[in-house]
C-alpha cells in the first residue's frame, strides 16, 4: 500500500467496500480548557470547534442508524465540566462515545481552538482511529 492510497490512520479505504459517513460539523462550544495560564479562568470559557465523522459498513442492518444526537448531547454537556488541560482529552473522551455506537467501525475526532493565536485560523487536534479488535 502507498502512502497516497492510504488515508488517515494508514487504513487503504479503496479495499473496504461500501462505508457510510455520519458527521457532525463544526459544533460550537465553550469549555474550560488548556494549559496556558490566559486559558485558566473559569468566567472566560475557551470556545471550541467540534468535528465528528463516524463510518460505518452500508448499507446498514435492517432500521439502523448511527445516532448522532448521542454525540451532539455529549458535546454539550462539556459546558460548565471541570478544566481540562489537554484538547486530546476531551478527543479521546468523544473517540468513546462514537464506539458505544455499535454500528460505528471507525471515526475521526477533530477539536479546534478558533481563537487561541491571533495570526492562525485554529490550533487543534485530531484523531482518526478504527474500532479495536
Amino acid at each position: 500500500m502507498t502512502e497516497s492510497a492510504a488515508g488517515a490512520g494508514g487504513f487503504d479505504w479503496r479495499h473496504a467496500g461500501d462505508h457510510v459517513r455520519v458527521l457532525l460539523s463544526d459544533v460550537a462550544v465553550d469549555v474550560r480548557i488548556g494549559l496556558h495560564p490566559w486559558e485558566r479562568h473559569p468566567e472566560r470559557p475557551t470556545r471550541l470547534i467540534v468535528n465528528v465523522e463516524m463510518f460505518a459498513v452500508w448499507p446498514l442492518a435492517q432500521g439502523g442508524f448511527i445516532d448522532y444526537d448521542r454525540v451532539r448531547d455529549h458535546i454539550s454537556g462539556w459546558r460548565g465540566r471541570d478544566h481540562v488541560e489537554l484538547l486530546e482529552t476531551l478527543v479521546e473522551e468523544l473517540i468513546g462515545v462514537c464506539f458505544a455506537l455499535p454500528p460505528v467501525e471507525a471515526c475521526r475526532v477533530r477539536i479546534t481552538k478558533p481563537h487561541i493565536f491571533p495570526e492562525a485560523a485554529g490550533a487543534g487536534v485530531e484523531i482518526f482511529r478504527r474500532r479495536p479488535g
